[in-house]
């Protein structure tokens, strides 16, 4: 399934509201543009043809009408921007699906809420979300100002160190929606995206279930070893996955690692090969992102490849 990032391709209310606003500005601004061109090119005309005081009177006129169509405009621009700006968020609803989203430099960190903290969900870079339910979700950073953007969904809001903000989604049809920062935060700003699968509800409690369960344990030997290498090397300073010993807080959370579709915060597909460069040299796909190279051997990067791939 192709992944969509538009705001001319909306697949909810809310980027509903903000494509509609769009296509309202590009149509008074063409109209603006084409009006002054159009007195721009008559007083050119005029003026060469005649510098008598009528064409004088004629291009002040001109130049009257173009700033009453000017003040217009800007005023029409600006009710626009009002009404569709309190419309946003008109989806709130007490008890809706919380999410809490904070950015890293360079990458998401999402956690999926509930009031028994036993049910809480941690992952990274992928959000899902049930198709025809609002969801809110709460944004936080960790270090620099981040802006969190799913093009097809909501419009743009920052996240800002010390401060909570709040933005409300909704998809209205299933799909993968492509997200980003849009906000420079740093050296691979490029390189922080993020995905939102909107399903069905069925399908995403399956997920939210499946997602709370702890990682299975391996069962063959290559990764069980593998394992052991995550628990015991430097990984495990890092990366959490629940049902191993690794809790490290300050990187992606690694549970349901192999249950994702990219790694390097939406980077590179999420392939072994990928998987298997990332780990080995960080540095060289995503220059400047806080992993260090690992110094793992090969036979030892190969276990951890196996044990990784069991965790869906």
């Amino acid at each position: 399934m192709p992944h969509i990032q538009s705001i001319i391709h909306p697949a909810g209310i809310e980027a509903l509201r903000i494509s509609h606003l769009w296509w309202v500005l590009l149509a008074i601004c063409t109209a603006v543009w084409i009006a002054v061109a159009t007195a721009t090119l008559i007083g050119i005309s005029r003026g060469r043809r005649s510098a008598s005081t009528a064409t004088e009177r004629q291009a002040s006129r001109t130049v009257a009408v173009a700033g009453v169509i000017t003040v217009v405009a800007l005023i029409g621009i600006l009710t626009a921007s009002a009404v569709t700006g309190r419309a946003l968020d008109s989806i709130r609803t007490p008890g809706a699906l919380h999410i809490v989203v904070t950015g890293n430099q360079w990458w998401w960190d999402v956690q999926y809420t509930n009031p028994n903290p036993s049910l809480n969900v941690q992952t990274a870079n992928e959000i899902h979300i049930p198709v025809g339910r609002p969801v809110s979700v709460s944004l936080l950073s960790n270090d620099v100002i981040h802006s969190f953007w799913i093009p097809a969904l909501q419009g743009k809001i920052d996240t800002v160190p010390g401060r909570l903000n709040e933005v409300w989604l909704q998809a209205d049809k299933p799909g993968i929606y492509r997200g980003q920062c849009a906000e420079y935060c740093g050296a691979q700003h490029a390189k922080m995206a993020l995905v939102v699968v909107a399903e069905a509800p069925d399908d995403f409690e399956h997920w939210l279930a499946a997602s709370r369960a702890p990682a299975p344990p391996p069962v063959t030997p290559e990764a069980v070893r593998g394992k052991d290498v995550v628990e015991r090397g430097p990984c495990a300073m890092c990366h959490n996955i629940t049902g191993s010993t690794a809790s490290g807080r300050t990187a992606p959370d690694l549970t349901h690692i192999a249950s994702r579709s990219t790694i390097g915060a939406g980077w590179l597909p999420n392939t072994p090969g990928n998987l298997a460069g990332w780990i080995a040299d960080p540095q060289h796909i995503k220059p400047g992102c806080r992993m260090p190279a690992t110094g793992l051997s090969s036979q030892e990067l190969q276990a951890v490849l196996t044990y990784l791939e069991t965790l869906k």
